[in-house]
């Protein structure tokens, strides 16, 4: 009996200790579950929307007699990996059943594409989407983005760059519109500009490996005017105006500074990223939202009520 009280007392002692990592990783576990739930099939699968072989999507219709919004995941990967099958299972099933539809896209990647190959092809999809607005009954003046890292920051790219739509292109396709309603991301960099970085979250951020790879610069370009004139390019935050749709962001990596040893790329998703640009859109006057895994912000029920509520929809 008396061991027996002794293990109990031991476990509960354990438990007291490291409840916080233990709940933690139980909303990891939580997490990767819901992002790894059953998808239904698309009702477009791998449909091109550029000449190249990773310029296709997947298509999830909302179902709806009217046209309904639309949501554009796009991945993460650094630039240099990730496709459209890690859309989130647990984003999509909420999304459509708030009655909006989903696209998934792939994008040229680095090293072989550079900048801006990436961004362009995100924005191509976009402009394709809308061209088969009436096809696919989607509504074109409302279409969001949502993605990770790399796809959050094509995402805040997207959404703060002027419309890029040419009206005279022999292309109908960019003939359409990029403009978005609103972006939901994680894990964003509102800037890819190394010197941001270190200023805004460290030495070892702004190492991150995939950058270089990004541009497709050499070690003794890095530091040329042709590069600073890339990094300025290339940072959705340079681009904002206060017309520029709403955002909510989503952060989990550690807050506070680097550690002194931190191995290059640490610091890549810091919450800095968002402070910095909630700062620059406060200022604007225009809605930005961040939010911390530490505050217990649930990313997927928070960014399907950002797409309804920007949506102009009523809460299903």
């Amino acid at each position: 009996m008396k061991t027996r009280w002794i293990l109990c007392l031991t476990i509960t002692c354990f438990l007291a200790a490291n409840w916080p990592a233990i709940a933690a990783d139980a909303k990891a576990k939580t997490e990767r579950k819901g992002k790894g739930a059953a998808k239904p099939a698309p009702d477009l699968a791998n449909e091109k929307y550029g000449p190249h072989e990773r310029n296709v999507l997947d298509l999830w219709k909302a179902k709806s007699d009217s046209p309904t919004p639309l949501v554009v995941y796009i991945h993460g990967g650094g630039f240099s990996a990730g496709s459209k099958e890690t859309v989130s299972g647990a984003m999509l099933d909420g999304l459509l059943k708030a009655g909006i539809s989903v696209m998934a896209i792939n994008y040229r990647l680095a090293p072989e594409f550079h900048f801006p190959a990436h961004y362009m092809d995100s924005a191509r999809s976009i402009q394709y989407a809308r061209l088969h607005a009436k096809e696919w009954n989607i509504d074109p003046k409302r279409i969001g983005a949502t993605g990770g890292s790399a796809g959050a920051g094509t995402s805040l790219w997207i959404g703060f760059h002027d419309d890029m739509a040419d009206p005279k292109s022999s292309d109908p396709v960019l003939r359409q519109s990029t403009r978005l309603s609103g972006m939901a991301v994680m894990g964003a960099q509102s800037s890819y500009d190394p010197r941001t970085i270190k200023e805004w979250v460290g030495e070892a951020a702004a190492k991150h490996p995939a950058l270089q790879g990004f541009y497709g610069l050499t070690d003794d370009e890095l530091d040329s005017d042709k590069a600073h004139k890339l990094y300025e390019a290339a940072a959705p935050i340079n681009f904002l105006t206060r017309d520029d749709p709403p955002v909510i962001a989503f952060y989990s990596e550690a807050r506070g500074p680097l550690p002194p040893d931190a191995r290059p790329g640490a610091g890549i998703h810091h919450i800095n990223f968002g402070l910095k640009l909630k700062e620059q859109m406060d200022k604007l006057g225009v809605e930005c939202t961040i939010r911390h895994s530490d505050e217990g912000a649930n990313q997927t029920t928070e960014s399907v009520e950002f797409f309804v509520k920007h949506f102009g929809m009523k809460k299903p």
